[in-house]
């Protein structure tokens, strides 16, 4: 580490994790890539500050976080639409602002979607892990979720701020009336009744509010299996639709497990997958079955 200054944590809020592009190549170890859940929201962040895209940002979950620069600092904030504010003051949401030392820097509650980026120039200078300065849910690997007076160093800032070089509305905005998830047949389709393909393609299925960052939970019509053994251990993979005994998909996400025995009917493209990170618990959900 060669941080360049620290963030005091004053508000960790619901779930705040650090987060880059994860930890790639590692499946074979049993570890998850891991990695910021909405890809274009995290690489614009870091981009409105100057960053490499591989850099360290805080992903925050539906209430935000609040956190305290020791020295001045370059940030910005994309993802879910959410107030910012320093030291009370309003600040723009998706732009590159400064903010002084030892004053507060707030991200609010979501007003639309589940996941804010809070970038800062120089990157959140964690201790790497395998590679990555991810937090990883599911194995435990990387940094803690962060915690009230938690302090982050921040690496030193990389040049020049490109103010006028990237806007927010760039990124993809979270879904509103319904996620659309298209879907790739995948290699235990055939294990399923027909009556449960048609389903999928045409039921109407909601977000569960048991969703994480391991996989987005579905609520809806149950899919009937036409096989009924027991399935080995297979390897998974990000966007990967298991289905569990219940018969109600889950779509795999970056904290996902490496192996998993329970069948997969079909596997979402991993460009489809920073709208999944961004619905909100309740919302419609429609796949879209793609041929080859």
């Amino acid at each position: 580490m060669s941080g360049a200054g620290v963030l005091e944590v004053l508000r960790p809020g619901a779930l705040t994790t650090v987060q880059d592009l994860g930890r790639v190549g590692r499946a074979h170890l049993g570890v998850p890539r891991s990695g910021a859940l909405d890809s274009p929201a995290h690489r614009l962040a870091n981009r409105l500050v100057g960053n490499s895209p591989g850099a360290a940002t805080l992903e925050t979950t539906l209430t935000g976080c609040a956190v305290r620069p020791d020295r001045a600092v370059v940030a910005a904030v994309t993802g879910a639409p959410c107030p910012v504010r320093i030291d009370g003051r309003p600040a723009p949401w998706g732009a590159a602002v400064r903010v002084p030392g030892g004053a507060v820097l707030e991200v609010g509650a979501a007003r639309a979607g589940v996941r804010s980026y809070l970038a800062v120039a120089g990157g959140v200078d964690v201790e790497p892990v395998l590679g990555s300065r991810s937090t990883d849910l599911l194995s435990g690997l990387g940094p803690a979720p962060l915690s009230e007076g938690a302090r982050l160093p921040v690496g030193p800032a990389p040049g020049p701020v490109p103010w006028a070089d990237a806007v927010a509305s760039a990124a993809p905005g979270p879904p509103s009336d319904e996620l659309v998830l298209p879907l790739v047949p995948g290699p235990r389709e055939d294990w399923f009744a027909p009556t449960a393909l048609r389903a999928l393609a045409r039921g109407v299925y909601r977000v569960s509010a048991e969703s994480n960052r391991v996989g987005l939970r579905t609520e809806g019509p149950a899919l009937e299996r036409s096989v009924r053994g027991e399935l080995p251990s297979e390897g998974m993979v990000a966007g990967a639709v298991q289905v569990p005994p219940g018969g109600e998909p889950i779509v795999f996400l970056a904290d996902h497990p490496t192996t998993g025995g329970y069948p997969v009917v079909g596997v979402v493209p991993r460009e489809a997958l920073a709208a999944a990170a961004q619905a909100v618990p309740g919302l419609k959900v429609r796949f879209v079955p793609l041929r080859r």
